[in-house]
């Protein structure tokens, strides 16, 4: 069955750096977009990123453009993102997920993992 595992996350000081993993499996992993998104405490999930199946695509939410990165190692089945400069306001459970449909993008998400949260605190 299809399972996303995120790991990473942690408490970091404002204008730290943290690099989040999803590892993937039950699933051809390469053949579907992946998102990013997140949760902040009483808030409704959040976009975070999106990348394509073979990573030459990425999108992202204007809150986080020019301070993360995703990317993908499809031999892996892992994705990653990469975030720098954090923001408080950055802080949340963040989550993967795979897109509904095989080889397109639609823009809708499924199979969340069970998250792991990022704190930016000082």
């Amino acid at each position: 069955q299809v399972q996303l595992v995120e790991s990473g996350g942690g408490l970091v000081q404002p204008g730290g750096s943290l690099t989040l993993s999803c590892a993937a499996s039950g699933f051809l992993f390469e053949t579907f977009w992946m998102y990013w998104v997140r949760q902040a405490p009483g808030k409704e999930i959040e976009w975070v990123s999106v990348i394509s199946g073979w990573g030459d695509t990425e999108k992202y939410a204007d809150s986080v453009k020019g301070r993360f990165t995703v990317s993908r190692d499809n031999a892996k089945n892992i994705m990653y993102l990469q975030m720098t400069s954090l923001k408080p306001e950055d802080t949340g459970m963040y989550y993967c997920a795979r897109d509904v449909l095989r080889y397109d993008y639609t823009g809708d998400y499924e199979n969340r993992g069970q998250g792991t949260q990022v704190t930016v605190s000082s």
